[in-house]
Protein backbone atom coordinates (compact mmCIF):
# COMPACT_ATOMS: atom_id res chain seq x y z
CA UNK A 1 0.00 0.00 0.00
CA UNK A 2 1.34 3.41 -0.95
CA UNK A 3 1.72 5.97 1.81
CA UNK A 4 1.76 8.87 -0.69
CA UNK A 5 -1.35 11.05 -0.66
CA UNK A 6 -3.79 10.44 -3.51
CA UNK A 7 -3.94 14.15 -4.19
CA UNK A 8 -0.44 13.95 -5.66
CA UNK A 9 -1.47 11.47 -8.34
CA UNK A 10 -2.56 14.19 -10.77
CA UNK A 11 0.25 16.62 -10.00
CA UNK A 12 3.43 16.82 -12.08
CA UNK A 13 6.79 18.29 -11.04
CA UNK A 14 7.75 21.66 -12.52
CA UNK A 15 8.57 21.08 -16.18
CA UNK A 16 11.10 23.89 -16.36
CA UNK A 17 12.90 22.64 -13.26
CA UNK A 18 12.86 19.09 -14.65
CA UNK A 19 14.44 20.24 -17.92
CA UNK A 20 17.10 22.19 -16.04
CA UNK A 21 17.90 19.17 -13.88
CA UNK A 22 18.19 16.97 -16.99
CA UNK A 23 20.61 19.47 -18.49
CA UNK A 24 22.66 19.53 -15.29
CA UNK A 25 22.79 15.72 -15.29
CA UNK A 26 24.18 15.70 -18.83
CA UNK A 27 26.72 18.35 -17.92
CA UNK A 28 27.83 16.21 -14.99
CA UNK A 29 28.61 13.50 -17.53
CA UNK A 30 30.75 15.91 -19.52
CA UNK A 31 28.17 16.72 -22.20
CA UNK A 32 28.27 20.31 -23.46
CA UNK A 33 24.64 21.37 -22.93
CA UNK A 34 23.26 24.89 -23.13
CA UNK A 35 20.51 25.12 -20.52
CA UNK A 36 17.75 27.49 -21.64
CA UNK A 37 15.09 25.73 -19.61
CA UNK A 38 14.99 27.69 -16.37
CA UNK A 39 14.04 31.37 -16.32
CA UNK A 40 16.26 33.45 -14.07
CA UNK A 41 18.50 36.47 -14.69
CA UNK A 42 22.17 35.72 -15.12
CA UNK A 43 23.15 38.98 -13.42
CA UNK A 44 24.41 39.12 -9.82
CA UNK A 45 22.14 40.74 -7.26
CA UNK A 46 23.03 44.49 -7.13
CA UNK A 47 25.73 45.27 -4.57
CA UNK A 48 23.68 47.67 -2.43
CA UNK A 49 21.07 44.94 -1.89
CA UNK A 50 23.67 42.41 -0.80
CA UNK A 51 25.21 45.02 1.50
CA UNK A 52 21.83 45.65 3.13
CA UNK A 53 21.50 41.96 3.96
CA UNK A 54 25.00 41.95 5.46
CA UNK A 55 24.29 44.98 7.60
CA UNK A 56 20.99 43.49 8.77
CA UNK A 57 22.73 40.30 9.84
CA UNK A 58 25.45 42.26 11.66
CA UNK A 59 22.76 44.29 13.44
CA UNK A 60 21.14 41.14 14.77
CA UNK A 61 18.08 41.15 12.51
CA UNK A 62 18.13 37.36 12.54
CA UNK A 63 14.96 36.46 14.44
CA UNK A 64 11.49 35.40 13.38
CA UNK A 65 9.37 38.12 11.84
CA UNK A 66 5.60 38.54 11.74
CA UNK A 67 4.02 35.95 9.42
CA UNK A 68 2.99 38.70 7.01
CA UNK A 69 6.49 40.20 6.91
CA UNK A 70 8.42 42.90 8.73
CA UNK A 71 6.82 46.31 9.09
CA UNK A 72 9.65 47.80 7.02
CA UNK A 73 9.13 45.30 4.21
CA UNK A 74 5.37 45.73 4.08
CA UNK A 75 5.77 49.50 4.12
CA UNK A 76 8.30 49.28 1.28
CA UNK A 77 5.81 47.21 -0.73
CA UNK A 78 3.02 49.69 0.00
CA UNK A 79 5.27 52.55 -1.12
CA UNK A 80 6.22 50.65 -4.27
CA UNK A 81 2.58 50.02 -5.20
CA UNK A 82 1.75 53.69 -4.65
CA UNK A 83 4.83 55.01 -6.48
CA UNK A 84 4.95 52.66 -9.45
CA UNK A 85 1.39 51.38 -9.88
CA UNK A 86 -0.81 54.15 -8.44
CA UNK A 87 -2.34 51.62 -6.03
CA UNK A 88 -3.19 52.63 -2.47
CA UNK A 89 -2.60 49.71 -0.12
CA UNK A 90 -1.59 49.90 3.51
CA UNK A 91 0.85 47.53 5.22
CA UNK A 92 -2.07 45.54 6.66
CA UNK A 93 -3.28 44.79 3.11
CA UNK A 94 0.06 43.18 2.23
CA UNK A 95 1.72 39.82 2.82
CA UNK A 96 5.30 38.74 2.16
CA UNK A 97 6.04 35.09 1.35
CA UNK A 98 8.83 32.79 0.23
CA UNK A 99 8.58 33.75 -3.43
CA UNK A 100 5.56 34.63 -5.54
CA UNK A 101 4.80 30.92 -5.92
CA UNK A 102 4.10 30.62 -2.21
CA UNK A 103 1.82 33.66 -2.43
CA UNK A 104 -0.22 31.84 -5.08
CA UNK A 105 -0.16 28.53 -3.20
CA UNK A 106 -1.38 30.17 0.02
CA UNK A 107 -4.13 32.07 -1.80
CA UNK A 108 -5.43 28.87 -3.37
CA UNK A 109 -5.19 26.95 -0.11
CA UNK A 110 -7.17 29.68 1.62
CA UNK A 111 -10.00 29.74 -0.93
CA UNK A 112 -10.44 26.55 -2.95
CA UNK A 113 -13.12 23.98 -2.18
CA UNK A 114 -13.22 20.63 -4.02
CA UNK A 115 -14.52 21.18 -7.53
CA UNK A 116 -13.87 24.92 -7.64
CA UNK A 117 -12.57 26.00 -11.03
CA UNK A 118 -9.64 28.26 -11.87
CA UNK A 119 -9.49 29.74 -15.38
CA UNK A 120 -5.96 29.57 -16.78
CA UNK A 121 -5.36 31.38 -20.08
CA UNK A 122 -2.86 29.28 -22.02
CA UNK A 123 0.02 29.47 -22.42
CA UNK A 124 0.33 29.68 -18.64
CA UNK A 125 3.10 29.38 -16.08
CA UNK A 126 3.74 25.68 -15.54
CA UNK A 127 2.96 25.70 -11.82
CA UNK A 128 -0.52 27.24 -12.03
CA UNK A 129 -2.52 24.10 -12.94
CA UNK A 130 -0.49 21.86 -10.67
CA UNK A 131 -1.10 24.07 -7.64
CA UNK A 132 -4.81 24.25 -8.44
CA UNK A 133 -5.04 20.45 -8.67
CA UNK A 134 -2.96 19.90 -5.56
CA UNK A 135 -5.35 22.06 -3.54
CA UNK A 136 -8.52 20.36 -4.76
CA UNK A 137 -9.50 22.67 -7.58
CA UNK A 138 -10.07 22.08 -11.28
CA UNK A 139 -7.91 23.93 -13.83
CA UNK A 140 -9.89 25.24 -16.81
CA UNK A 141 -7.55 25.88 -19.73
CA UNK A 142 -8.51 28.58 -22.22
CA UNK A 143 -6.24 28.46 -25.25
CA UNK A 144 -5.03 31.87 -26.43
CA UNK A 145 -2.97 31.18 -29.58
CA UNK A 146 -0.33 33.34 -31.15
CA UNK A 147 -2.85 34.65 -33.66
CA UNK A 148 -4.50 36.40 -30.69
CA UNK A 149 -1.20 37.67 -29.33
CA UNK A 150 -1.42 34.99 -26.60
CA UNK A 151 -3.96 37.24 -24.82
CA UNK A 152 -7.27 36.30 -23.22
CA UNK A 153 -10.25 38.01 -24.84
CA UNK A 154 -13.55 39.00 -23.19
CA UNK A 155 -15.38 36.55 -25.45
CA UNK A 156 -13.23 33.61 -24.36
CA UNK A 157 -13.46 34.63 -20.72
CA UNK A 158 -17.24 34.87 -20.86
CA UNK A 159 -17.49 31.34 -22.31
CA UNK A 160 -15.13 29.91 -19.66
CA UNK A 161 -16.89 31.25 -16.56
CA UNK A 162 -19.29 28.84 -14.85
CA UNK A 163 -21.03 28.85 -11.45
CA UNK A 164 -18.02 26.87 -10.16
CA UNK A 165 -15.42 29.46 -11.22
CA UNK A 166 -13.45 30.70 -8.20
CA UNK A 167 -10.35 32.25 -9.78
CA UNK A 168 -9.12 33.84 -12.98
CA UNK A 169 -5.34 33.87 -13.39
CA UNK A 170 -3.65 36.66 -15.35
CA UNK A 171 0.10 36.89 -15.93
CA UNK A 172 1.54 40.01 -17.53
CA UNK A 173 3.99 40.14 -19.13
CA UNK A 174 3.31 36.49 -19.63
CA UNK A 175 5.51 33.51 -18.99
CA UNK A 176 6.16 31.90 -21.48
CA UNK A 177 4.74 34.20 -24.20
CA UNK A 178 5.85 37.66 -23.10
CA UNK A 179 2.35 38.96 -23.90
CA UNK A 180 1.29 42.28 -22.36
CA UNK A 181 -2.27 43.49 -21.75
CA UNK A 182 -3.17 47.10 -22.54
CA UNK A 183 -5.39 49.20 -20.28
CA UNK A 184 -8.26 48.68 -22.70
CA UNK A 185 -7.66 44.92 -22.72
CA UNK A 186 -7.86 44.80 -18.93
CA UNK A 187 -10.93 47.02 -18.71
CA UNK A 188 -12.72 44.80 -21.23
CA UNK A 189 -11.95 41.74 -19.11
CA UNK A 190 -13.01 43.66 -16.02
CA UNK A 191 -16.40 44.40 -17.57
CA UNK A 192 -17.04 40.66 -17.91
CA UNK A 193 -15.78 39.94 -14.40
CA UNK A 194 -18.07 42.61 -12.97
CA UNK A 195 -21.00 40.40 -13.99
CA UNK A 196 -19.65 37.47 -11.96
CA UNK A 197 -19.07 38.54 -8.35
CA UNK A 198 -17.99 35.05 -7.25
CA UNK A 199 -14.79 35.19 -9.35
CA UNK A 200 -11.53 36.22 -7.70
CA UNK A 201 -8.71 37.62 -9.85
CA UNK A 202 -5.05 36.71 -9.38
CA UNK A 203 -2.84 39.13 -11.31
CA UNK A 204 0.73 37.84 -11.43
CA UNK A 205 2.82 40.90 -12.27
CA UNK A 206 6.30 39.69 -11.39
CA UNK A 207 7.74 40.61 -14.82
CA UNK A 208 6.33 44.15 -14.76
CA UNK A 209 9.74 45.85 -15.12
CA UNK A 210 10.77 43.75 -18.13
CA UNK A 211 8.90 45.43 -20.99
CA UNK A 212 10.14 46.15 -24.49
CA UNK A 213 9.65 48.62 -27.34
CA UNK A 214 8.74 51.50 -25.04
CA UNK A 215 5.72 49.80 -23.46
CA UNK A 216 4.46 51.02 -20.09
CA UNK A 217 3.11 48.63 -17.50
CA UNK A 218 -0.38 48.98 -16.07
CA UNK A 219 -1.43 46.86 -13.11
CA UNK A 220 -4.76 45.07 -13.21
CA UNK A 221 -5.57 46.86 -9.95
CA UNK A 222 -5.10 50.25 -11.62
CA UNK A 223 -7.10 49.31 -14.71
CA UNK A 224 -10.01 47.78 -12.78
CA UNK A 225 -10.28 49.55 -9.40
CA UNK A 226 -13.91 48.49 -9.00
CA UNK A 227 -12.70 44.88 -8.60
CA UNK A 228 -10.27 45.71 -5.80
CA UNK A 229 -12.23 43.74 -3.19
CA UNK A 230 -11.59 40.48 -5.07
CA UNK A 231 -8.22 41.11 -6.72
CA UNK A 232 -4.89 39.75 -5.49
CA UNK A 233 -1.91 41.63 -6.98
CA UNK A 234 1.12 39.33 -6.91
CA UNK A 235 4.72 40.41 -7.37
CA UNK A 236 8.23 39.83 -6.04
CA UNK A 237 11.86 40.85 -6.22
CA UNK A 238 13.17 37.78 -8.06
CA UNK A 239 13.06 38.84 -11.70
CA UNK A 240 13.52 42.62 -11.65
CA UNK A 241 16.39 42.62 -9.16
CA UNK A 242 18.11 39.32 -10.05
CA UNK A 243 17.11 37.84 -6.67
CA UNK A 244 15.60 34.47 -7.58
CA UNK A 245 17.46 32.65 -4.81
CA UNK A 246 16.48 35.12 -2.09
CA UNK A 247 12.90 33.80 -2.28
CA UNK A 248 10.85 36.91 -1.50
CA UNK A 249 7.45 37.49 -3.05
CA UNK A 250 4.66 39.81 -1.96
CA UNK A 251 1.03 40.55 -2.65
CA UNK A 252 -1.70 43.04 -1.86
CA UNK A 253 -5.36 42.16 -1.65
CA UNK A 254 -8.59 42.26 0.35
CA UNK A 255 -8.08 42.04 4.10
CA UNK A 256 -10.01 38.76 4.65
CA UNK A 257 -7.91 36.97 2.04
CA UNK A 258 -4.62 38.38 3.35
CA UNK A 259 -5.60 37.36 6.88
CA UNK A 260 -6.41 33.81 5.77
CA UNK A 261 -3.11 33.55 3.88
CA UNK A 262 -1.27 34.81 6.97
CA UNK A 263 -2.89 32.07 9.06
CA UNK A 264 -1.63 29.44 6.61
CA UNK A 265 1.82 30.95 6.59
CA UNK A 266 2.02 31.10 10.39
CA UNK A 267 1.28 27.37 10.56
CA UNK A 268 3.62 26.35 7.73
CA UNK A 269 6.82 28.33 7.10
CA UNK A 270 6.24 30.82 9.95
CA UNK A 271 7.76 33.75 8.06
CA UNK A 272 10.22 34.80 5.38
CA UNK A 273 13.94 34.97 6.16
CA UNK A 274 14.53 38.24 8.01
CA UNK A 275 17.79 38.95 6.19
CA UNK A 276 16.21 38.38 2.80
CA UNK A 277 13.46 40.82 3.75
CA UNK A 278 16.04 43.46 4.66
CA UNK A 279 17.65 42.94 1.26
CA UNK A 280 14.26 43.29 -0.42
CA UNK A 281 13.57 46.56 1.39
CA UNK A 282 16.82 47.88 -0.07
CA UNK A 283 15.78 46.63 -3.51
CA UNK A 284 12.40 48.36 -3.43
CA UNK A 285 13.51 51.57 -1.71
CA UNK A 286 16.95 51.96 -3.23
CA UNK A 287 18.29 53.10 -6.61
CA UNK A 288 16.63 51.48 -9.62
CA UNK A 289 19.48 51.98 -12.11
CA UNK A 290 20.30 48.29 -12.29
CA UNK A 291 16.66 47.41 -13.02
CA UNK A 292 16.81 49.66 -16.08
CA UNK A 293 20.15 48.20 -17.13
CA UNK A 294 18.82 44.67 -16.83
CA UNK A 295 15.76 45.58 -18.91
CA UNK A 296 17.88 47.03 -21.71
CA UNK A 297 20.04 43.89 -21.76
CA UNK A 298 16.95 41.65 -21.89
CA UNK A 299 15.59 43.65 -24.83
CA UNK A 300 18.88 43.32 -26.72
CA UNK A 301 18.82 39.58 -26.12
CA UNK A 302 15.19 39.40 -27.22
CA UNK A 303 16.13 41.12 -30.47
CA UNK A 304 19.02 38.73 -31.05
CA UNK A 305 16.82 35.69 -30.55
CA UNK A 306 13.98 37.01 -32.73
CA UNK A 307 16.43 37.70 -35.55
CA UNK A 308 18.11 34.32 -35.16
CA UNK A 309 14.90 32.29 -35.10
CA UNK A 310 13.63 34.16 -38.18
CA UNK A 311 16.52 32.57 -40.09
CA UNK A 312 15.46 29.03 -39.22
CA UNK A 313 13.05 27.42 -41.66
CA UNK A 314 10.19 25.76 -39.79
CA UNK A 315 10.24 27.90 -36.65
CA UNK A 316 8.09 30.95 -35.85
CA UNK A 317 8.53 33.67 -33.26
CA UNK A 318 6.77 37.01 -32.96
CA UNK A 319 8.77 39.51 -30.89
CA UNK A 320 7.87 38.94 -27.21
CA UNK A 321 6.53 42.12 -25.63
CA UNK A 322 8.10 41.51 -22.24
CA UNK A 323 9.64 38.99 -19.80
CA UNK A 324 12.71 37.01 -20.89
CA UNK A 325 11.45 34.04 -22.84
CA UNK A 326 10.88 33.05 -26.45
CA UNK A 327 7.84 30.86 -27.08
CA UNK A 328 8.75 29.40 -30.43
CA UNK A 329 6.18 27.88 -32.77
CA UNK A 330 7.29 24.55 -34.21
CA UNK A 331 4.19 23.29 -36.03
CA UNK A 332 6.18 22.87 -39.24
CA UNK A 333 8.56 20.44 -37.54
CA UNK A 334 5.81 18.03 -36.47
CA UNK A 335 5.91 14.99 -38.73
CA UNK A 336 9.50 15.48 -39.84
CA UNK A 337 12.06 12.72 -39.34
CA UNK A 338 15.25 12.92 -37.35
CA UNK A 339 18.53 11.63 -38.83
CA UNK A 340 17.95 8.29 -37.08
CA UNK A 341 14.48 7.93 -38.57
CA UNK A 342 12.33 8.91 -35.60
CA UNK A 343 9.25 11.00 -36.35
CA UNK A 344 8.71 14.19 -34.34
CA UNK A 345 5.13 13.60 -33.20
CA UNK A 346 4.69 16.61 -30.91
CA UNK A 347 6.51 19.47 -29.20
CA UNK A 348 7.76 17.14 -26.47
CA UNK A 349 9.58 15.20 -29.17
CA UNK A 350 10.92 18.44 -30.62
CA UNK A 351 12.32 19.54 -27.25
CA UNK A 352 13.81 16.09 -26.71
CA UNK A 353 15.43 16.20 -30.15
CA UNK A 354 16.94 19.63 -29.45
CA UNK A 355 18.34 18.40 -26.15
CA UNK A 356 19.82 15.18 -27.53
CA UNK A 357 21.01 16.44 -30.91
CA UNK A 358 21.54 20.21 -30.54
CA UNK A 359 22.47 19.97 -26.86
CA UNK A 360 20.08 22.83 -26.09
CA UNK A 361 17.62 22.42 -23.20
CA UNK A 362 14.15 23.88 -23.78
CA UNK A 363 10.66 23.26 -22.38
CA UNK A 364 7.90 21.82 -24.61
CA UNK A 365 4.73 23.85 -25.06
CA UNK A 366 2.52 21.11 -23.65
CA UNK A 367 3.82 22.11 -20.20
CA UNK A 368 2.27 25.54 -20.73
CA UNK A 369 -1.05 24.29 -22.04
CA UNK A 370 -0.56 25.33 -25.67
CA UNK A 371 1.13 23.32 -28.42
CA UNK A 372 3.07 23.01 -30.65
CA UNK A 373 5.68 25.36 -29.20
CA UNK A 374 8.82 25.20 -27.12
CA UNK A 375 10.13 27.79 -24.69
CA UNK A 376 13.68 28.98 -24.26
CA UNK A 377 14.87 31.44 -21.66
CA UNK A 378 16.64 34.49 -23.06
CA UNK A 379 18.01 35.50 -19.65
CA UNK A 380 21.58 34.61 -20.52
CA UNK A 381 24.45 36.17 -22.42
CA UNK A 382 24.39 37.06 -26.12
CA UNK A 383 27.29 34.70 -26.70
CA UNK A 384 25.42 31.74 -25.24
CA UNK A 385 22.20 32.64 -27.08
CA UNK A 386 24.08 33.00 -30.37
CA UNK A 387 25.61 29.54 -29.94
CA UNK A 388 22.27 28.04 -28.94
CA UNK A 389 20.53 29.43 -32.01
CA UNK A 390 23.31 28.12 -34.24
CA UNK A 391 22.89 24.65 -32.72
CA UNK A 392 19.10 24.75 -33.11
CA UNK A 393 19.47 25.87 -36.73
CA UNK A 394 21.83 23.02 -37.52
CA UNK A 395 19.59 20.45 -35.83
CA UNK A 396 16.48 21.67 -37.66
CA UNK A 397 18.37 21.58 -40.97
CA UNK A 398 19.14 17.90 -40.34
CA UNK A 399 15.44 16.99 -40.23
CA UNK A 400 13.85 15.30 -43.24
Amino acid sequence: MSYISSRLSAVKPSASMAVSQAAKALRAKGVDVIDLGLGEPDFPTPAHIVEASYQAAKAGETLYTAPTGTQAMRQAVADKFRRENDLDYGPDDIIVSNGAKQIIFNALMATLEPGDEAILPAPYFVSYPEMVKLLGGTPVTVECPGSMGFRLTPELLKKAITPKTKWLFLNMPGNPSGAVFSVDDLKALGAILAEHPQVLILSDEIYEHILFDGRRFVSFGKACPDLRDRSLIVNGVAKAYAMTGWRVGYAAGPAPLIKAMATIQSQSVTSVCSIAQAASVAALNGPQDEVSRFRRAFEERRNLVVEGISQIDGLELSPPEGAFYAYIGCASLIGRKTPNGAVLKDDTAVASYLLNEARVASVPGVAYGLSPYFRISTATSKEILTEAIARIKAAVADLE
